[in-house]
């Protein structure tokens, strides 16, 4: 048996539709699923993109607009939204509110505390 290999890195949960949700902000159009490969970073397939802008589609992040046999896509929402909404979800699947709120605070970075305060005033 071979020693040890590494297996590659896996990419956070949600990081390709954030990737191929940048690309749509920055279109000017809406794009086919060829468009959105051809202006990504990562290596994929053609039906990765596909599949995950299918899937974008059906979370209502994306706009599906038929253009022949293919669709074109276009954002419906932006990269903060979508991280703000997935930091509603982490909160809600605790407990205690609370405990989570204090834990989320205690391990952010330095100026970020302070950001969350002034943001937390603007909104008084």
């Amino acid at each position: 048996m071979p020693p040890e290999e590494e297996s590659p890195a896996r990419r956070p949960a949600g990081a390709l539709e954030s990737e191929v949700l940048r690309v749509l902000v920055a279109a000017s159009e809406p794009l086919t699923p060829r468009d959105v490969l051809a202006r990504l970073t990562s290596a994929l397939s053609y039906s990765t993109v596909v599949t995950i802008l299918t899937r974008m589609h059906d979370k209502g992040m994306a706009a599906r607009y038929r253009d022949g046999r293919s669709f074109r896509y276009a954002p419906l929402t932006d990269e903060a939204s979508v991280a703000a909404q997935r930091m509603n979800a982490a909160l809600g699947a605790g407990t205690d509110r609370a405990t989570v709120l204090r834990r989320f605070v205690a391990g952010l970075r330095p100026g970020d505390e302070d950001l969350l305060r002034r943001l937390l005033d603007d909104e008084s």
